[in-house]
């Protein structure tokens, strides 16, 4: 299950203020937010009021995080398994290139039990974070803040290649949804320090 990690009101705030979001957007980033901090249950309640008004929102542009993606997470660290499935595979369904939505749907398979279709979701899920940094990285002007020492998507090579138990996938998969999450609000803010120091980036 997620651990708990430092996550400031002050880096909250700026987020929402990146964003420009009001209203469901908010309702999502607070979700979000408890999801990162250790609050399954907190997040819950934010992602199931945005998802009943707008069940496609989705929080960026790069790595877009479907509110439904969320709830689901949220739903698996709270083991509301059947509530997790369900969710996740609507926003499977919505958004088949969203990588956190496979990778969530194949753990919650896991744990109940469905392991030929949960490796193959957890499998999917952690390919399509691999082929996401790869994508951002080939942009020559911000690409490099992402995932810039490889650790991710060294690990998940690693994960892919090696014969894991299931019990080991899902240690090692859920490690890597937390990471990879947690990635896009380092590259983001890297990103946008930089720019307001007038720095670049690129060759």
């Amino acid at each position: 299950m997620i651990s708990k990690k430092l996550f400031s009101p002050i880096c909250f705030s700026a987020l929402i203020y990146l964003t420009g979001c009001s209203g469901v957007g908010t309702d999502v980033l607070a979700g979000r937010n408890a999801l990162q901090t250790g609050r399954p249950n907190d997040a819950v309640g934010y992602l199931t009021r945005a998802a009943a008004i707008d069940p496609n929102y989705q929080t960026g542009n790069r790595v877009p995080e479907g509110v439904l993606t969320l709830l689901g997470w949220a739903y698996y660290e709270t083991g509301k398994y059947d509530d997790a499935r369900k969710t996740l595979e609507k926003a499977v369904s919505l958004n088949r290139d969203d990588p956190l939505a496979h990778l969530y749907l194949g753990l919650t398979l896991l744990r109940n039990g469905d392991r030929e279709r949960g490796r193959k979701e957890v499998e999917v899920g952690l390919k399509g974070i691999d082929d996401t940094l790869e994508y951002i990285n080939m942009d020559r002007v911000t690409g490099f803040y992402w995932d810039p020492g490889r650790q991710i998507r060294d690990s998940v090579r690693k994960v892919l290649t090696a014969n894991l138990d299931n019990t080991q996938l899902a240690v090692a998969a859920e490690r890597i949804g937390i990471d990879f999450d947690a990635e896009i609000d380092r590259a983001r803010r890297d990103e946008s320090l930089s720019r307001n120091s007038g720095g670049g980036g690129g060759n």
